[in-house]
């Protein structure tokens, strides 16, 4: 009969002359607490200095000493965990299966818990971030949901009566895990059928992605390809403009072509270089070759009344989508722009002098020193079939804008409010800001 081990008391002095036999070793409660001392074989125990008070005898409440050593582990092993954090987490794993194995509740608690733990502190300080990269937006959620299903399954039917006083047993439903692992695999590969349509949804962006890229750059190539051609339709080998009816033809056809396979800022383009080019510009000719005739100053004179240009817009743009675009300084007289999306387009001074403007949408476009009309408003009218125009009075030299959408329009001045106003019509003052209030309705409809 093995005689129980006397207490130890932490405010006794034990005298070095007594001697205690080398079979007597004494332990406290807890081995693993560091300022607890083993009594050695010579009798001889080291008292804790920071320690005045008799250890608490254990309560009915308090766990059985034998796991004791267990509850203090995962402090420790935090302690290793940034040293170790792979050690640590499968060694708790490690536990955990062992608890399960042994029927020990609080083993296999401790384990997953320290293992939940370990991981979460291992990867907490990058889980953004690797969130962020292997996951995609759309099925964050999507998985997490699935986690969360999968993990509460799991936990409920293996824990579930296990936690029972009489056997403090985990009681397995082995048939029910089967069935679950049943639905966890069926879950997978619906998972991984969505994977792969998703896979192939993003090939499928990536590549009109591509496919627009490269249609951009081609239409650029088509654009560049046209400057060069009509450039050396255009010009001498002295670099004179020289146009001959069927040169100017020629160029009228290119352009034409060209207008019908670009998108609205390609038709942008082309026109502001035609424009700054003055191919659109009204040219004074010779009597006799038609010849363009400088005006002494390094560029070609103009000839508003009977020029002739060297490119003729003609019916080129008619319903032409061109809203968005910069238009600024182009040359758009005479063109026919019916039902023409101009809507926000930046036609700061630009020339729209008897452009047909029927049924345009001009919503939203900066009209700031565009020019609808010669002369002045009063007197200036819109383009004739049988009157030719008079650039001095303004008579028939204005633009159709019957039935053309002016909503919001930025910075229109007082003179072509009154135009707009006295030959809109109806529909076209109903959209002009501020309203047309004193101004008569000249065109009648």
């Amino acid at each position: 009969m093995t005689t129980p081990p006397p207490s130890v008391d932490n405010n006794s002095h034990v005298p070095p002359s007594d001697q205690v036999s080398s079979s007597s070793v004494r332990w406290i409660a807890n081995p693993f607490d560091e300022n607890d001392k083993i009594a050695i074989s010579n009798g001889m125990t080291q008292k804790s200095p920071t320690r005045s008070n008799p250890k608490p005898l254990p309560s009915a409440t308090s766990p059985p000493r034998s796991i004791q050593p267990i509850l203090s582990a995962p402090r420790k092993l935090m302690q290793w965990l940034p040293d170790y954090p792979s050690a640590v987490v499968f060694g708790s794993i490690g536990v955990m299966i062992l608890g399960l194995a042994i029927d020990s509740l609080w083993m296999g608690l401790l384990g997953a818990f320290v293992a939940l733990l370990a991981s979460v502190k291992t990867i907490w300080p990058s889980w953004n971030q690797l969130w962020k990269e292997l996951v995609p937006s759309p099925w964050r959620a999507v998985i997490v949901a699935f986690v969360g299903i999968m993990a509460s399954g799991i936990g409920l039917l293996v824990l579930s009566g296990s936690n029972q006083q009489a056997t403090r047993s985990i009681q397995v439903n082995w048939d029910a895990v089967g069935a679950l692992g049943e639905i966890v695999g069926a879950v997978g590969q619906i998972l991984i059928a969505l994977l792969a349509v998703y896979v192939a949804w993003q090939q499928y962006v990536i590549s009109k992605d591509l496919t627009m890229q490269q249609n951009i750059i081609t239409q650029q190539q088509t654009i560049d390809a046209y400057f060069q051609g009509v450039s050396e339709l255009a010009l001498n080998e002295e670099g004179l403009l020289e146009d001959w009816p069927q040169e100017r033809a020629f160029a009228e056809g290119r352009t034409a072509a060209i207008f019908s396979s670009v998108d609205a800022a390609g038709k942008a383009k082309i026109i502001r270089f035609l424009s700054q080019s003055r191919l659109l510009t009204p040219l004074k000719r010779d009597r006799r070759l038609g010849r363009p005739i400088l005006d002494g100053q390094g560029g070609y004179a103009e000839d508003r009344a009977y020029g002739t240009r060297v490119i003729d817009l003609g019916v080129m743009l008619a319903c032409a989508d061109l809203s968005g675009n910069d238009l600024r300084w182009t040359e758009m007289s005479d063109a026919n722009l019916v039902k023409a999306n101009l809507s926000n387009c930046d036609l700061v001074k630009a020339n729209l002098a008897r452009s047909i403007l029927y049924e345009a949408n001009l919503s939203g476009a900066d009209l700031k020193g565009a020019q609808f009309f010669y002369g002045t408003a009063e007197q200036a009218t819109p383009r004739s079939r049988t009157q030719p125009p008079d650039y001095t009075t303004g008579k028939c030299t204005g633009a159709v804008i019957e039935n053309a959408d002016l909503t919001n329009v930025q910075r229109l001045s007082e003179a072509q409010r009154y135009y707009c106003c006295a030959w809109g019509g109806e529909k076209t003052r109903g959209t002009i800001p501020g309203g047309c209030d004193g101004i008569p309705n000249k065109l009648g409809r």
